[in-house]
């Protein structure tokens, strides 16, 4: 019997020694963390328009990523703000407005962006993955990711517009991580 358990421990030691992922695997898994001063996570998801949207490291423009649902009473109080300051700041900033369409649907979704005349493009969430890979557990969730696809700041809930503006112009400045 100790043959034989000492056979297993072997060969689990030897699988696991083998089964070990590259370097350069670990290198990308933990630098993609939605986190402040990690490389925000990437996707590609279909907006309302159809069009493809994509975060996948360095970009031309500074990102503002939203993630909100139809249903959630400060995602309303906090829409009017972020169409403001996307009319503002959306040729030097790309705004994201991610619905989590897993939690809402895509005719609630379509409605409450005509309901807040948001013109900023609006990817649909249907699995959940993005927010998921986010650690979204409230909406609205908002991330200000710089133009290396660094995350530079996480706010959970609703922002005050005037604090959020100036978080933009902090990220615009690109002097590093905000605070």
């Amino acid at each position: 019997m100790n043959r034989f358990v000492v056979a297993v421990l072997v060969i689990i030691l030897a699988g696991a020694a083998i089964w070990q992922p590259s370097q350069e695997t670990r290198a990308v898994v933990a630098e993609q963390k939605p986190e402040v001063g990690f490389e925000a996570p990437h996707f590609s998801l279909k907006g309302l328009d159809q069009q493809t949207y994509e975060v996948s490291g360095k970009r031309g423009k500074p990102l503002l990523i939203n993630f909100w649902a139809s249903w959630c009473g400060p995602c309303k109080m906090e829409a009017p703000d972020l169409r403001k300051l996307h009319e503002k700041y959306g040729l030097q900033i790309d705004f994201y407005g991610i619905n989590v369409t897993s939690s809402d649907s895509p005719e609630s979704a379509a409605a409450f962006v005509k309901q807040y005349e948001l013109t900023f493009p609006i990817p649909m969430d249907l699995t959940g993955q993005v927010a998921s890979r986010y650690w979204v557990q409230a909406f609205p969730t908002t991330y200000l990711v710089d133009k290396q696809g660094i995350v530079r700041k996480k706010i959970i809930g609703m922002v005050d517009a005037k604090y959020l503006e100036a978080e933009l112009k902090k990220l615009l400045e690109d002097k590093g991580p905000l605070r």
